[in-house]
């Protein structure tokens, strides 16, 4: 039987402002095309389908629209989906009954008794194929009670019994399944959560799951009967503790720029004659990222290199040089005209300086409101008397605006905002 594991899909996911169907879209169909291609009886998805718990339509539209595209093809036989912290578990729980009368498992929520995070995967004529211990991210509720005046050491310790008596009662209820019907049976097991030693990178969006920082589980969790365990929210492909079998498959698409230089992978696994076998697949790069830093020469004689090369990628740029340019931005959308080059992010680290020293010793960044920033951002860059009014009113127009569009969705029910 052969496995196909991914996770960290993260549709909905926005660069800077700029929207990425286009690129989650590409991936969907690239994977679809290799579920076909390897004849993949059975797909994993470890949690962060969305981005967000309130998915936008399109990345809705996507989500359904490819497992109705690998249900109708009748070649991938079993889905197993669970949820992770950027997921809704209420969400992805609503159609779990009509997407199992097409051989869709979802488990976006741990259940009350470990049974029912055992999905059973069956062949046509009902024998069992495989069990899947179908863990989703577990929330600091699911695992622990809460008691007055506990330290920071006692909820971490707390947290990690919790996590670690979870899968055990998960996986010994798949391993009871397996003795009763078929021992030989691969048994696969799935969760979302940050493992110790666990390698991210900056700028991926991955963050602590939990209180303190405490809970990175180790390898010692998992029980010793996993045939191979397929773990979501590291970014990074990897392997937990240098086992083969315990992975990560990482995030499709890159998602942010210090993943620009990463080459992403699914996980193919095949169990065939009491024999496993691992391969990673690399996938493609959709849309080029690139993260530019040094001084205003260094910036855009890269540009000009890349336009050359006819790239399309997305720009980070990072000034570091000890001048303060004038007009940065408008020197480096003019580097960028007449190609297929876009710049999402400038960082200019020698104006952050600039407004960080003019601070007393008395001051701190967090006391300053965001006038007094943006007025030491006109002092630093020495902007003349004149055309300050000007720029301030603009400023001020423009903070106004985001303050007004930061209304919760429903003004009765207000949305709670999820860990990243």
């Amino acid at each position: 039987m052969k496995f196909l594991h991914t996770s960290d899909w993260h549709l909905g996911r926005t660069l800077y402002g700029r929207n990425r169907y286009d690129e989650f879209a590409a991936f969907l169909k690239w994977l679809a095309a290799l579920i076909e291609s390897e004849r993949v009886d059975a797909l994993l998805v470890a949690g962060d389908i969305f981005d967000s718990s309130v998915p936008s339509i399109r990345a809705q539209e996507l989500y359904y629209g490819f497992l109705h595209e690998i249900a109708r093809s009748k070649i991938c036989r079993h889905l197993v989906i669970t949820s992770g912290n950027h997921d809704s578990p209420s969400f992805l729980n609503a159609p779990k009954a009509l997407l199992r009368a097409l051989d869709v498992h979802v488990v976006g929520s741990a259940t009350d008794e470990p049974t029912g995070e055992v999905v059973e995967l069956r062949d046509s004529e009902g024998g069992l194929e495989a069990i899947v211990c179908a863990v989703p991210y577990l929330r600091d509720r699911d695992i622990r009670t809460v008691e007055a005046g506990e330290s920071v050491e006692e909820k971490g310790r707390k947290l990690l019994e919790g996590i670690e008596r979870h899968y055990r009662e998960v996986c010994q209820a798949g391993e009871a399944l397996r003795q009763r019907e078929n021992g030989a049976v691969p048994m696969v097991a799935m969760g979302h959560l940050f493992t110790a030693g666990g390698t991210t990178v900056d700028g991926d969006g991955v963050r602590e799951l939990y209180v303190g920082s405490l809970a990175h589980v180790s390898r010692s969790i998992f029980p010793a009967g996993i045939d191979y365990l397929a773990l979501g929210h590291l970014h990074v492909p990897q392997k937990v503790g240098g086992d083969e079998h315990l992975r990560y498959s990482g995030s499709p698409l890159p998602m942010g720029f210090g993943e620009a230089r990463q080459q992403k992978e699914v996980v193919l696994v095949n169990f065939s004659e009491g024999e496993r076998s691992i391969t990673e697949v690399a996938v493609p790069l959709f849309q080029p990222l690139e993260r530019i830093s040094g001084t205003v020469e260094a910036i855009t004689s890269r540009i000009f290199q890349l336009k050359a090369e006819g790239s399309s990628a997305w720009l980070e740029i990072e000034y570091t040089g000890a001048e303060l340019p004038g007009n940065l931005r408008g020197l480096l959308e003019e580097a960028v005209k007449g190609s297929s080059l876009e710049i999402r992010r400038i960082k200019n680290n020698r104006l952050s300086t600039l407004v960080l020293q003019q601070l007393t010793e008395h001051e701190s960044l967090y006391e300053l409101g965001e006038l007094d920033v943006f007025e030491r951002c006109l002092n630093a860059g020495k902007v003349p008397d004149a055309q300050r009014p000007a720029l301030v009113h603009a400023y001020q127009e423009i903070v106004l605006s985001l303050h007004d569009d930061d209304e919760p969705l429903f003004a009765t029910t207000p949305l709670q905002s999820s860990p990243l």
